[in-house]
């Protein structure tokens, strides 16, 4: 049993010691004889008392901790209206060549040119033979799509060279229309 519920336990028994009529009482509530369902109750009624007291400490505890934390996230400094101290750049940075990217100059890029694109039902794919031709959404002349690694990057015309297609750019896609084909 908790220590606060023995306290408040014996609290109440002499309280009502306290209370007791002179001897010859024949109130049994007053007497000092308690029946079990009675001191039951009592320690029933003590418990829930301690258990209150309890859910109250805590709950001051954590507005205590909250008030703590909120005073020390206001007591923080802000960042300082001071402007960025910037470097001057050296001769070799001011170039345009950058030695820390260096690493990346050796990874590997997949580049695939499209000449256009169709949709079809299972149907017609399955009727596909040799010698089939299949009509592309693009028309003859249009400027070929440039992929790297899955992502427009630019556009160009079909060039052949030593008896193999290339393609010559003609247009490089701008940052700012690459962000805005990922929004949509």
């Amino acid at each position: 049993m908790p220590e606060e519920t023995k306290e408040n336990l014996e609290g109440i028994e002499e309280e009502k010691k306290l209370k007791k009529e002179p001897e010859g009482s024949e109130n049994p509530e007053d007497s000092g004889d308690m029946s079990p369902d009675e001191l039951m109750a009592m320690w029933e009624e003590a418990l829930k008392e301690a258990q209150v007291k309890e859910a109250q400490a805590k709950e001051a505890e954590a507005k205590e901790a909250q008030a703590k934390e909120t005073s020390a996230l206001s007591k923080k400094e802000t960042p300082s209206s001071q402007p960025a101290k910037l470097e001057e750049l050296s001769p070799a940075q001011r170039t345009g060549a950058y030695p820390e990217l260096e690493f990346i100059l050796d990874i590997p890029l997949e580049i695939s040119a499209e000449i256009g694109r169709t949709k079809m039902l299972i149907r017609d794919l399955l009727k596909l033979n040799q010698g089939s031709i299949i009509e592309l959404e693009k028309f003859a002349g249009e400027p070929v799509e440039i992929y790297v690694n899955g992502k427009l990057m630019a556009k160009g015309e079909v060039v052949v060279v030593n008896d193999k297609f290339g393609v010559r750019i003609t247009e490089i896609i701008s940052a700012q229309e690459r962000v805005k084909k990922l929004g949509s």
